[in-house]
């Protein structure tokens, strides 16, 4: 008997389908599509994920109003409950606000600077660290919406977190269960689909409060654990769940990186890059949504594969060592945006705020405008505390090396300043075409270069808006001067903009002199500022 469904463009919606036959290892065992024809005619390839017992679910999220036909194709054809069902769905214009359901979920811009929404609005990411979030340490539904409204309130767009086997532990340690176990059985014998609808629970809230949820499937030591033929069937089982959503997808952490205790690390790092890169190919062959991939990387993004085009955009780990890691950061980011092929670059992992009681919130300041400025796509905070989801009452406690990251509560890490003073950061941006954004450290004098990393950045639209970030304080005895070549036809108004707080004090008309240069006056308090020009 044919079905007659009924959907919301861009919504993810679920059916399921009972199988007639039973199976040992359902996943291993047997595959289920749905094809799908939408009202152009171009074809979609679903795959579905095994629910539980003899339940088979499907999500699909329609990208076009009108009628689509579908029909299920099993690998099992003699399975009448899952091949050769068919149906047809009818999708209905999506009328609420959310920014992700409304705009639809991401891609790669066409110049391959920045990320954007399907319909080309542009995407700012400004992301979190939950690392450990789908785990129970962060309770449902209390502790997880808690934090889901508070990332949201300060301007958050992404919360990258794992939905696998976690880092920093071995394989089906207590700590990385939720309230129905692991992602896996015992010894990686099978997926635990319980595991998964809690998890569900908490990726529906991210979207529904309009956060894009970037999925990592696990960390990557766990490839030679569990043996790429796993690995596969946990990626397709997280694109069957996940892939209706708005997600962004991200291969494992840390790719190349051994299991911490490893003895034989050299080939452990040639099994995992060589694994990733296959199971980048999978992930890309097998997603219908065509999400952008990356992987949380040791460095650089595009050194844990084989080839740079299986991830669309570079996702950078920098350090953890206060002010000693600015140069790495600037330097990363520099040199990844004139990589080629071009693609988006950002920082995935540097500084968690708190970190090694250090890193604190000038250091959240400067790590973001100083990326932004020279050229990134985006920005990822992180809050020693709240990655591995300490609590008052049980600390996480000692990383397999023996020593412990630190025993600040997540109630406490979340509140950290450098959360808030990141998101004021966003929203100047976002005032502007911040897309349009080039790096101009020829714009100032002096300027931030390999060894002076604390000198000006810049950048902006010329004649239209420039962006000054000083990381050292300006005061009257340090003269700071614009560098030759202020348009002499434009007239600029300029205003400070406080990195900590969003208040704005106003400087007036730029009057330059003939060379085009200007000297900055000295702001009401010394500390780091954001100078803005636009065009008046």
């Amino acid at each position: 008997m044919s079905s007659r469904l009924s959907g919301v463009r861009h919504c993810a919606m679920e059916w399921s389908y009972t199988s007639a036959l039973p199976y040992g290892d359902p996943i291993r065992d047997v595959e289920l599509d749905v094809l799908l024809t939408d009202p152009t005619g171009v074809q979609w390839r679903v795959p579905a994920f095994w629910g539980g017992g003899d339940e088979w679910r499907v999500r699909f999220a329609p990208r076009l109003t009108g009628a689509y036909r579908f029909v299920t194709e099993c690998t099992d054809t003699t399975n009448s409950g899952l091949h050769g069902q068919t149906g047809i769905l009818e999708v209905r214009p999506y009328e609420g606000d959310n920014p992700l359901l409304k705009h639809g979920s991401l891609r790669v811009s066409p110049d391959r600077r920045t990320l954007q929404h399907l319909d080309g609005t542009p995407f700012f990411w400004l992301g979190d660290t939950w690392w450990m979030g789908l785990c129970q340490r962060l309770s449902w539904p209390d502790d997880f919406q808690l934090l889901a409204a508070d990332r949201r309130a300060k301007g958050f767009s992404v919360v990258q977190i794992v939905a696998g086997p976690y880092p920093d532990m071995p394989a089906f340690d207590p700590r990385g269960a939720n309230e129905a176990g692991h992602p896996w059985t015992e010894n990686f014998a099978s997926v635990n689909p319980a595991y998964f609808d809690m998890a569900d629970l908490r990726i529906r809230w991210l979207v529904r409060s309009g956060l894009v949820p970037c999925i990592v499937a696990c960390w990557g030591y766990y490839l030679p654990m569990m043996g790429l033929d796993k690995i596969r069937q946990h990626w397709r089982y997280l694109v069957a769940r996940y892939g209706a959503y708005p997600a962004v997808w991200c291969l494992a952490g840390e790719g190349v990186m051994p299991y911490y205790l490893s003895a034989n690390r050299e080939a452990e790092v040639a099994v995992q890059r060589h694994g990733w890169s296959e199971a980048a190919r999978y992930v890309r062959r097998i997603d219908p949504y065509h999400h952008p991939v990356t992987i949380h990387p040791t460095d650089a993004s595009r050194n844990q594969v084989d080839d740079p085009a299986l991830v669309d955009f570079e996702m950078l780990q920098t350090g953890h060592g206060g002010y000693g890691s600015l140069a790495d950061t600037v330097n990363d980011v520099r040199a990844a945006v004139r990589r080629k092929p071009a693609m988006p670059a950002l920082v995935g992992e540097v500084n968690y705020e708190g970190i090694l009681e250090g890193s604190r919130e000038e250091i959240q300041r400067i790590c973001l405008w100083a990326s932004m400025l020279s050229g990134a796509a985006g920005h990822t905070y992180g809050a020693n505390g709240l990655w591995q989801v300490n609590t008052r009452e049980h600390p996480y406690g000692p990383s397999p090396h023996g020593a412990s990251w630190g025993n600040t509560p997540w109630t406490d890490a979340y509140r950290l300043p450098g959360s808030t003073q990141l998101g004021i950061a966003k929203k100047l941006f976002e005032r502007y075409e911040w897309w349009r954004f080039e790096p101009h450290q020829d714009w100032v004098e002096p300027s931030a270069d390999n060894v002076n990393i604390l000198a000006p950045y810049c950048a902006g639209i010329p004649g239209i808006v420039r962006f000054y970030y000083f990381p050292t304080p300006i005061a009257p005895w340090t003269p700071i001067q614009l560098a030759p070549g202020l348009e002499p036809d434009i007239d600029y108004i300029a205003y400070f903009f406080d990195p900590k707080t969003g208040d704005e004090h106003a400087v007036g008309r730029v009057n330059s002199l003939a060379d085009g240069t200007w000297r900055v006056p000295a702001p009401p308090v010394i500390q780091d500022w954001v100078l803005v020009l636009e065009r008046a």
